[in-house]
């Protein structure tokens, strides 16, 4: 850079700016999330938790994001200081933990077992059993990982402790203190759960309760080195031949088993005695030193969610928008992130196919993050509910044509379908912005034949307008309407339309702006060049494939006679070939809200000006815009991550001005 290069020193003298107030926000994140994390910890390990698991995993997950080696991240909670304190001969670490089977494939795929040996896991405190020639010596809580509470005294009266063992054995054994729902139900109802009121009395002084407690084995180890077992499997016999109640165990044999294993037991799991909240997945081979670490890597807790949840598909209906035909299931109420879930989207007939769906169906649905739940799964053979085959239509219900089911869409493919028209009709005045053309005055114009195609809405007048907005008695009497000369002023007011909106406008299934702007940039600038186009060409371009390409031009094949008479005929000013604008060549997401401007306005505002809008902050996303430009949200972590500048709406105006 030139000593006296005054603006090049400027730029950089921003960049650092901007760069420092990343690094401030970042800091003071993770600071936050250190309190918070400690915090909810000493809670749970002392007794009345704050939060549930699911929003104390997005803490933990949060931190590890952003601070990989954060060493809150490798420590538990520690004990209040009511009893005496020693130290475990098993290290009471955390485990690495899947909540998606998405995640546990990933780990999978770096642990491929022969074998994956699977058991639940308890939803308790944790305790180990410390015993010296088969006599049980004491009882120690989890504590920090290394140290816990000495708390013997409750553990002989909790139901599943063995005082003393069948086998001259020295060593610790580690189990769950568990509560059932029938003691939780008809003792404890005050608490919130089972796991809170299981902790809050096994930490007592006068031990008083802890009769009604039990304890659920699943771990051993020998001081002397010589263990009674050869293997995890073996870990349970030895304890099971000892007097305890141990946890069950599934071996299967793929990742693929686990994922269904684990639907089977999301199925059974509100019929337990007790609280499981998912499951453990370990190899054959007993790997003590793994096991030792803090967060050992060769097993994985296998969450259950509170995103995800069985249910029973009852019935299936079939949503209409425009000409095509989306089947929609229809379940039993379950609880999914907070709220009553009870229909789901089933995209096609090719999905219905692929899960082997009927009514009757045990399925699982999830919720992860979005708004629409989805069904991802079928349990097979689950329930005895009889299974019936779902119904798919064939003829259109408003012109009687026979639908087309190409696995991917169930459509109606007569042109002049009445439904088709209209949704068309709506879809122009959404993409176009019209925004005092309402829906209701969209149908009345419909269904007076006022407007048959999208053209006709150019050709009205404002005098056309007056008989939906006055009675006849005040059109005799000569008064003016004012919304009928405010919606002509609107629809005159977008006649000037880009190409990207004016392909999205005609209600091509799947042919959005985003899409036909991805077509413009590879060269497909102008409207004859996309008209001209052909399925493998439009194939061949970034983001489109074999069936987006053929859907396109068949978009355009049918649309074609109006598309040219609107733009050659003079009616709309259409804006085509390569966008030079300010902004070409810069991308920009909007999150949150904005102070000045609608949201849309201001992604109109880009596009205008030869920019581009992004839903997702992506690789090459050129700005993240947001007013809040220090929170933790995701979108906001994703753009510190990517390195992608993050502006706020002052700072945007400024640019694009």
């Amino acid at each position: 850079m030139d000593l006296f290069d005054v603006e090049a020193a400027a730029r950089e003298s921003d960049r650092a700016v901007e760069e420092a107030k990343k690094k401030k926000g970042l800091h003071e994140r993770i600071a936050d999330l250190e309190k918070l994390i400690v915090r909810y910890q000493n809670s749970y390990y002392n007794g009345e938790s704050e939060i549930s698991d699911a929003d104390f995993d997005k803490l933990w997950d949060e931190l590890k994001q952003l601070d990989a080696a954060n060493p809150i991240l490798h420590k538990v909670g520690a004990d209040s200081g009511n009893f005496t304190k020693a130290p475990h001969i098993m290290p009471m670490g955390s485990q690495e933990k899947a909540a998606t089977p998405e995640e546990f494939n990933a780990w999978a795929l770096k642990h491929p077992y022969g074998e994956y040996l699977v058991e639940y896991k308890l939803d308790g405190a944790s305790l180990e059993l410390q015993y010296n020639e088969g006599k049980l010596l004491r009882a120690v809580t989890r504590g920090d990982g290394q140290t816990g509470d000495v708390i013997t005294d409750n553990a002989v009266k909790m139901q599943g402790v063995v005082k003393e063992l069948k086998e001259n054995f020295t060593g610790g054994i580690r189990g769950e203190v568990i509560m059932t729902h029938k003691v939780h139900k008809s003792f404890y109802s005050d608490k919130a759960n089972c796991r809170n009121a299981a902790n809050g009395l096994m930490k007592r002084k006068d031990g008083e309760g802890s009769e009604n407690l039990n304890l659920i084995v699943y771990d051993v180890w020998a001081t002397d080195g010589n263990q009674p077992f050869s293997d995890e499997e073996g870990k349970l016999n030895f304890l099971k031949n000892n007097g305890f109640t141990v946890v069950p165990l599934q071996i299967v044999h793929s990742a693929d088993e686990v994922i269904a294993y684990r639907e089977k037991v999301m199925e059974i799991r509100k019929t337990l005695d007790y609280d499981i909240d998912g499951l453990v997945i370990k190899e054959r081979k007993v790997n003590h030193e793994d096991a030792s670490r803090d967060r050992p890597e060769r097993q994985i807790a296998f969450k259950f969610s509170l995103e995800e949840a069985v249910s029973i598909v009852r019935s299936v209906e079939w949503g209409e928008t425009g000409a095509t035909y989306t089947p929609v299931a229809v379940f039993d109420p379950v609880e999914l992130n907070g709220t009553t879930v009870k229909r789901a989207s089933l995209v096609n007939t090719n999905l219905i196919k692929s899960l082997d769906l009927k009514i009757g169906s045990h399925v699982v649905v999830v919720k992860r993050g979005e708004i629409i739940p989805k069904i991802i799964s079928v349990i097979p053979g689950a329930g005895n509910e009889e299974l019936k085959e779902i119904n798919i239509p064939c003829k259109c219900e408003t012109c009687g044509a026979e639908l087309i089911d190409e696995g991917t869409r169930l459509y109606c493919p007569n042109k002049n379908c009445g439904k088709k028209i209209l949704h068309q009709l709506l879809k122009w005045v959404t993409v176009v912005d019209i925004r005092d053309l309402g829906e209701t005055l969209i149908n009345e114009l419909f269904n007076t034949k006022k407007v048959r195609c999208i053209s006709d809405f150019y050709k009205l007048t404002a005098e056309d307008l007056v008989p939906y907005f006055l009675d006849k008695e005040s059109q005799e009497a000569g008064k003016k309407s004012l919304g009928a000369e405010k919606v002509y002023a609107s629809i005159q007011a977008h006649r000037k339309v880009s190409l990207a909106k004016f392909i999205a406008g005609f209600d091509i299934e799947g042919i959005g702006e985003t899409v036909v702007e991805t077509l413009i940039s590879a060269g497909y600038c102008t409207l004859q060049k996309i008209m001209d186009a052909s399925v493998d060409q439009v194939a061949s371009v970034y983001g489109f494939a074999e069936i987006l390409a053929r859907t396109l031009v068949d978009g355009i094949k049918e649309n074609k006679e109006e598309m040219i008479a609107m733009a050659e005929g003079g009616i709309i000013n259409l804006v085509q070939g390569e966008n030079k604008g300010k902004l070409a060549g810069l991308s920009f997401c909007f999150t949150g809200e904005l102070k000045t401007m609608k949201r849309a306005d201001a992604q109109n505002l880009v596009k205008e000006k030869g920019g581009s809008v992004k839903s997702s902050v992506v690789k090459g996303l050129s700005y993240l815009v947001t007013n809040d430009t220090t929170s933790g949200s995701s979108k906001n972590k994703k753009a510190a991550e990517l390195g992608v500048p993050i502006i706020n709406e002052e700072e945007f105006l400024a640019f694009v001005n």
